[in-house]
């Protein structure tokens, strides 16, 4: 296991197997992960991660965290059992070089390089794509949205569907998702009849950065940094930033410090101030036009739908009709990929969430995809090798998305 996390885990260096072994046991001094053995319902987990643990993943009844010592005493206070796998970098880098992937990852994209190919799609498919901005990044970064539709210049009254990717900044296979949307959807557009009919009916908005300014630190100096955040202060993460049931109910953390930090207030981050106000944009005489929408994360192979506050699938702003459409949809995305389908709660709690402010403020059928790995085996960090089998394995996922936009 600690192999598979090496893109995670710095292991000491300078001390000998045998010095190491004579020395006395000490406390870690830094965050650390740990796999936490016994969390098998999402009551545990939520346990889990209200300590203010950063939550990586799970696995059955093994759910992956990076803790510090003061986190990982709580949880053996708690009654759980801890096994370490060993310490986390989190150091800033000091390197003055720009953000690039380590050997082994350099078929991921930068934010520079996912620019680049964005405007190579508005270039080369000016019938069908448009490049424009949703807003900026805290520091300053362009939001980018790519817009692929048969008459890409009009505003018409058709069916819209959302993809958004990388609002964690370690998620960087999400980036690579959404740029295998945009290749797919405008490089077959001319050959595939299905992706014809498909653009020709719909327009498809595809962002896939928003949170640029922390995946840049993620890899600041060609290394891993583990970041999840944004880079407001110590960070808000972002997916506990919407505004709908923002801090209501013990799925984020008021301390800046922690990983789920929800902000001061709902919409505090720029990048979801700027997404939920183009979002807003796009209802017309009350009318939402987009009708559904996959927001892209890692990991753990999930497809998850609201409700994420409660572990409730009713009640108010969600019928029972409601949350069986949400299931179903769900199955059969999950269906061709093999992810397992779930209502987001069922992981664990979590609130200020971006599919749950979808649906509740403006109908829109919204999921969230937990990417590959289904373990922690290679957690955040997977090779470039890894790109084109698990992105173009939600092809047809992303296909049903879309046509549940055009028939409603």
């Amino acid at each position: 296991m600690a192999a598979a996390l090496a893109a995670l885990v710095v292991l000491a260096s300078g001390v000998a197997a045998s010095q190491a072994a004579a020395e006395p046991a000490r406390q870690p001094d830094g965050p650390q992960i740990y796999e936490v053995l016994g969390t098998g319902t999402p009551q545990l987990r939520t346990e889990v991660a209200r300590t203010g643990v950063d939550v990586l993943g799970t696995s059955g009844a093994t759910t992956t965290i990076i803790a510090n010592p003061g986190e990982a005493a709580r949880l053996r206070a708690l009654g759980f059992t801890l096994e370490s796998r060993g310490p986390v970098d989190r150091s800033p880098s000091t390197s003055a070089a720009p953000a690039e992937f380590p050997p082994g990852y350099t078929g991921y994209h930068t934010y520079a390089e996912v620019t680049t190919e964005l405007q190579k799609a508005q270039a080369n498919y000016p019938a069908i794509a448009k490049l424009s901005s949703a807003g900026k990044s805290y520091e300053g970064r362009t939001l980018n949205v790519l817009k692929i539709s048969k008459n890409v210049e009009a505003d018409e009254n058709e069916p819209e569907v959302l993809f958004t990717c990388n609002q964690h900044a370690r998620e960087h296979l999400t980036t690579e998702m959404c740029l295998r949307i945009v290749d797919r959807f405008t490089k077959g557009y001319a050959t595939d009849p299905a992706i014809k009919k498909m653009v020709d009916s719909t327009a498809i908005f595809v962002i896939p950065n928003v949170n640029p300014d922390g995946s840049e630190y993620d890899i600041s100096g060609g290394r891993f940094h583990s970041w999840r955040k944004n880079r407001q202060g110590q960070g808000t993460d972002t997916n506990r930033n919407w505004g709908y049931k923002w801090g209501c109910c013990g799925g984020s953390s008021g301390s800046p410090s922690n990983e789920t930090y929800r902000g001061p207030s709902a919409f505090s981050a720029p990048e979801t101030k700027a997404v939920s106000n183009w979002v807003n944009a796009h209802k017309v005489n009350g009318v939402q036009r987009i009708k559904t929408h996959i927001d892209f994360h890692t990991y753990s192979e999930l497809v998850l739908w609201p409700w994420g506050y409660t572990y409730d699938a009713t009640g108010p702003g969600m019928t029972q009709a409601e949350a069986a459409k949400f299931q179903n949809l769900g199955r059969q995305m999950a269906a061709t990929n093999g992810y397992t389908p779930e209502q987001s709660s069922q992981l664990y709690i979590t609130d200020g969430s971006m599919n749950d402010w979808m649906w509740a403020t403006n109908r829109i059928w919204s999921y969230t995809f937990e990417m590959y790995p289904r373990g922690g085996s290679p957690g955040f960090y997977p090779p470039d090798s890894a790109i084109v089998p698990q992105t173009t394995r939600n092809d047809k996922a992303v296909d049903i998305i879309i046509n549940a936009a055009i028939t409603g």
